[in-house]
């Protein structure tokens, strides 16, 4: 069953190491503006997938983080959320996987659960438990007409 938050209110996700975020829920608006993002448009063909996961995280987080707490400059001053400074902060890894750990996937997940079927045995996402019982003894053939 698909369970929809209804709510539009941001909501604080910690990020560890002393860092929350305060983040706008992950829509499909969200989404689509980080998609077409002129950070992802400049991505050369080449790019590998860390490359544009990186580049797609920093721009839905310039999207989606409205506030912060435990960022500061090289003296410990707290500074204000900013464009660089979320592209400064994603740039570190624990923070970067946190954030992609527990709001960008938080948003796909979905994606794969797709019309919420149980997975096919024979297919890639095998996995699927029987629930038939086993039959004593096989069928008889169909008559020949």
């Amino acid at each position: 069953m698909l369970k929809l938050n209804l709510s539009n209110e941001p909501e604080w996700l910690d990020l560890g190491h002393g860092v929350r975020v305060r983040l706008l829920p992950l829509t499909t608006a969200l989404m689509v503006a980080a998609r077409n993002d002129q950070s992802i448009a400049d991505l050369p063909d080449d790019s590998g997938d860390e490359q544009s996961a990186l580049v797609f995280a920093k721009a839905l987080g310039r999207l989606a983080i409205t506030d912060w707490e435990g960022v500061g400059d090289e003296d410990g001053t707290p500074v204000d959320v900013s464009p660089e400074g979320i592209d400064a902060l994603l740039d570190v890894w624990p923070l970067f996987e946190a954030f992609q750990t527990e709001y960008v996937a938080g948003g796909l997940l979905l994606d794969q659960e797709k019309n919420v079927s149980s997975p096919l045995p024979s297919g890639s996402s095998a996995g699927a438990t029987d629930i038939a019982m086993p039959v004593s003894a096989p069928a008889k053939p169909a008559r020949k007409s």
